[in-house]
């Protein structure tokens, strides 16, 4: 957010004394108080508390990734007891346009109140959605329960993130990034064989007991910020100002504006709209012709270019800053996400399904697979962390992590077919991980090169907002390849005495995998399965190719050792 664009009252306090001088000589209406008291906590805490900030900041990307992988490996069981089965792409769809349209909002509250303020209320979303999952009764309570998870979860790991930021050199920061992430080591095989014991007893308690963790392991993180603002406004460097003279009506028209909450609605709405039809329109009666689908496209797109002429036109306070959509590293760095998300998401959400139904997988066995990608990066991005470290670039890792990607994929097409080994695909798995891992690290790297400490937030959330409506593409294009491919597909391949039930089998994972390996039945799901996923992978490969093009619009910046960020750091 331009300096232009705030009005001084958001100000609420400023950096005082001679430590702070250097952050103080800032235009006071540059510096917003959540960057203010950012900078003052890590100009007072000590060596002891960055260490503890960085074991608590692993700990809840360790909560994060073991609930995740969890999730997605029970998700399909989940939703198939339901008998709604096909509807994973619809539910991420939603959860994904909702999480991309809360990036925005929720950096404007680390930057204009507080970073551990926007945090507890990203945990208290979580923790919702986890006790609506366990709870749930029925499909659409699941859906709205993975609303909450993934705007919860997503919100705190972006607040991680900026925290990660605000606390590590801009040299280090890949560094720090891996740490922090490296949780997803562990996790991967833990997650996966946990996800067949909760199956085992009560899948409903895979999001119980996490519900129960998450507080334990966030509130400690929200304790220490606090603490050390305290401190921070003990030792004199944070001063309260007075009352910003609104009263409660104007309150909430400044920050009605300052939220951009029009801009929210329509984009949220615009992008569920648009979406959705892709993703259900071969499950819906008259398909493309049903007046649903097309009232749903058309408001769809009416609200997308509604959010672009109010963002334009409208808005004193764009939901998307203009100066972030007119740097070069950060508009190629969010393209780069967003074309590798849709690539990914094109063919990840049936995955394991398909794991189970053509190899006869375990739910561990299939996660340990899909697992490859979390296994590999957690220890890859340290060494990506090394090497711009070592290097003070990042770019030139992109040159290669883009084609190895796509090779990556590309290869799958091929050996993604009954006959062949799945030592293959874990070979594609391989080096999917190595170019994903190192794309996603550049990418965190290259928007926080391409910014000063103010605006960082805003440009993670940046990167945020377009790799979570890059997920939400990929769904609808996997789920309108599924839906519209699968079941013709079962139609056309099972035997005779069966071909009646091909709606049962369609939308029940339990009942797919009913039928013994190597029976008639089951081959023809295998065959329908992998002529639906070829197409899959062949649309995702297709949408990366554009990522040739896309990392030749980030610049090759310096890493300076002492931007950015002042005090005791990582």
């Amino acid at each position: 957010m331009s300096p232009q664009m705030r009005s001084p009252v958001s100000e609420d306090t400023r950096l005082l004394g001679d430590d702070a001088q250097d952050t103080a000589q800032r235009d006071p209406e540059e510096a917003q108080d959540g960057v203010v008291q950012a900078e003052a906590i890590t100009l007072v805490w000590s060596r002891t508390s960055l260490v503890t900030a960085y074991i608590l900041m692993f700990l809840l990307y360790f909560v994060n990734a073991f609930q995740s992988s969890i999730t997605g490996n029970l998700s399909a069981f989940v939703t198939s007891g339901f008998e709604s089965h096909s509807l994973i792409p619809v539910i991420y769809i939603v959860s994904s346009v909702m999480s991309s349209a809360t990036y925005m909002p929720l950096a404007k509250i680390l930057n204009i109140w507080d970073r551990s303020i926007g945090f507890l209320i990203m945990v208290a979303f979580a923790t919702l959605g986890l006790v609506l999952s366990a709870t749930c009764t029925n499909i659409t309570t699941y859906c709205v329960s993975q609303v909450f998870y993934t705007i919860g979860f997503s919100g705190v790991i972006f607040s991680v993130d900026v925290i990660t930021a605000d606390t590590s050199s801009l040299h280090d920061r890949g560094l720090a990034y891996a740490f922090t992430s490296s949780p997803y080591i562990i996790t991967a095989f833990a997650g996966s064989a946990a996800s067949e014991r909760f199956y085992a007893y009560n899948w409903r308690w895979a999001f119980g007991s996490f519900a129960i963790i998450l507080p334990i392991v966030a509130l400690p993180m929200f304790g220490l910020l606090q603490y050390n603002r305290y401190k921070a406004k003990q030792n004199g460097l944070l001063c309260k100002k007075g009352h910003s003279g609104r009263t409660f009506a104007q309150s909430v028209t400044y920050y009605i504006i300052e939220f951009d909450l029009l801009g929210v609605l329509l984009l949220a709405t615009g992008l569920v709209l648009f979406l959705l039809p892709f993703a259900i329109a071969g499950s819906t009666a008259g398909e493309w012709r049903s007046t649903s689908i097309i009232t749903m496209l058309v408001v769809g797109i009416v609200c997308l270019i509604a959010f672009v002429l109010a963002e334009r036109f409208l808005a004193p306070v764009p939901f998307l800053p203009w100066e972030l959509l007119t740097s070069r590293t950060i508009l190629g760095a969010c393209l780069l996400g967003a074309s590798y998300q849709i690539a990914y998401y094109c063919w990840n959400e049936y995955y394991t399904s398909y794991l189970q139904v053509v190899y006869g997988a375990s739910i561990s066995t299939a996660g340990y697979i899909s697992s490859i990608f979390n296994v590999i990066s957690g220890l890859w991005l340290l060494a990506v962390g090394f090497m711009i470290k070592m290097t003070s670039r990042f770019r030139w890792l992109l040159l290669w992590a883009v084609p190895l990607y796509m090779v990556g994929v590309g290869l799958m097409i091929y050996f993604r077919n009954p006959g062949w080994s799945v030592g293959y695909l874990i070979m594609c798995q391989i080096l999917i991980a190595f170019g994903g891992s190192t794309m996603i690290s550049c990418q965190q790297v290259a928007v926080s090169a391409a910014s000063d400490h103010n605006s960082i937030a805003s440009a993670l959330a940046f990167l945020g907002v377009f790799g979570s409506m890059g997920g939400a593409v990929g769904s609808s294009i996997s789920g309108a390849i599924w839906t519209n491919t699968l079941p013709g597909a079962l139609k056309r391949l099972l035997p005779e005495a069966v071909k009646a039930d091909w709606k049962t089998i369609y939308e029940s994972l339990d009942v797919q995998l009913s039928y013994p390996i190597g029976s008639p039945v089951r081959d023809a799901i295998a065959l329908a399965y992998a002529e639906t996923q070829s197409k899959m992978l062949i649309a995702g490969t297709a949408v990366m190719a554009l990522s040739l093009g896309w990392m030749f619009l980030i610049k090759d910046i310096k890493l300076s050792k002492d931007a950015q960020s002042k005090g005791v750091l990582f």
